[in-house]
């Protein structure tokens, strides 16, 4: 079966190469105005898959460049009508790939009267949020027919990625990274067929957890949510360290638990949670490259090449939406039409 949702998947190699080579002028502007109105502080509004987006830019923007972020809560503006005091040092970014979201615009729109910087990243040029904020960031992924996001999604964490780059020192080493994270996407891609035969035993799964930690807490809340929408089954995403705080009574003898382990500074509170995990017995669904944390998995992805772990979500996501897709498939259901969604969902 080769659903939209399976071709826009195998599209994300391409989209980002270009990205990087057409939006990067536009990411440098936004760069400049950044170093030159000293910012101190970041407030990003987004929802759903673009919410995964915004929690991968506040650990990008916090590691690598020490700028506080803070997630915005729209209905503080929509609802309540109050107003955050953002003045001329803040950056508000608005993540939206319709660029359509009622809720990111008020945000965007109010913030830039207090005198805020304000970008948006989205996925068209056109849309009212584009031509509401300073500096639009578009990412080039094209119409996306099918209603889960794949493409917008990775082509806006490419974006952050790409923002990081131009505010970097050492910008021409992490463009060289960027551009071979590109080159890890498509030998993911390699892995279609060995994930179609994996999900097979899994197509009666009716929830489980997907755990990262550190960049790639987004990874599993992005897993999650597209599990959630394609397979219509209970998925709860949790950082390592939270999940072990409580969430971990959760799992039992073949509960299905799926770990996002990447090489990197997460990969010991991976370790040790894949160890908690191994006495309980769950159904452990390993998204990994280090052989020896893939061993004691019921199921191992091994995923090709060691990839740096800013550069991870990109890469790792990409097995993530596969395994979604076709375990989709196995149950079923059409994953292009989850039930009771719309490609664009616009809230206050």
């Amino acid at each position: 079966m080769v659903s939209h949702m399976l071709d826009e998947i195998r599209q994300q190699p391409d989209i980002i190469r270009n990205l990087i080579t057409n939006e990067f002028p536009r990411v440098e502007a936004l760069s400049a105005a950044i170093k030159s109105r000293d910012i101190r502080f970041a407030y990003i509004a987004a929802r759903g898959t673009s919410d995964n987006v915004a929690h991968y830019a506040k650990y990008v923007l916090e590691i690598e460049h020490g700028i506080p972020i803070a997630l915005a809560a729209p209905s503080v503006f929509t609802i309540y009508d109050a107003i955050p005091h953002l003045d001329e040092r803040a950056l508000v970014l608005g993540i939206s790939q319709s660029g359509s979201g009622p809720d990111v615009l008020a945000v965007c729109d109010r913030a830039r009267k207090t005198g805020a910087l304000t970008a948006c990243i989205t996925n068209d040029a056109s849309s009212q949020l584009a031509q509401s904020v300073e500096y639009p960031l578009i990412t080039p992924a094209g119409p996306e027919i099918s209603v889960a996001a794949t493409k917008t999604y990775t082509s806006a964490l490419a974006v952050v990625a790409l923002l990081s780059t131009a505010l970097a020192a050492d910008k021409p080493d992490r463009l060289a990274e960027l551009r071979r994270s590109a080159d890890q996407i498509q030998a993911t891609l390699a892995l279609d067929e060995t994930i179609n035969a994996l999900v097979q035993r899994y197509k009666d799964m009716e929830s489980c957890v997907v755990i990262g930690r550190g960049y790639n807490h987004c990874t599993a809340s992005e897993v999650a949510l597209k599990l959630t929408e394609t397979c219509l089954i209970g998925a709860k995403s949790f950082s390592a360290a939270d999940f072990m705080h409580g969430p971990i009574a959760l799992v039992h003898r073949g509960y299905p638990v799926i770990l996002i382990a990447p090489d990197g500074k997460g990969y010991d509170t991976m370790q040790e949670l894949s160890e908690k995990l191994r006495p309980i017995h769950p159904a452990v669904i390993s998204f990994a490259h280090d052989p020896g944390f893939l061993a004691g998995s019921e199921t191992a992805i091994r995923l090709p090449g060691a990839t740096p772990e800013w550069l991870s979500p990109l890469v790792y996501v990409v097995a993530g939406q596969l395994f979604a897709h076709w375990l989709a498939v196995a149950k079923g259901y059409d994953p292009d039409h989850p039930r009771g969604l719309a490609k664009v969902t616009k809230t206050r």
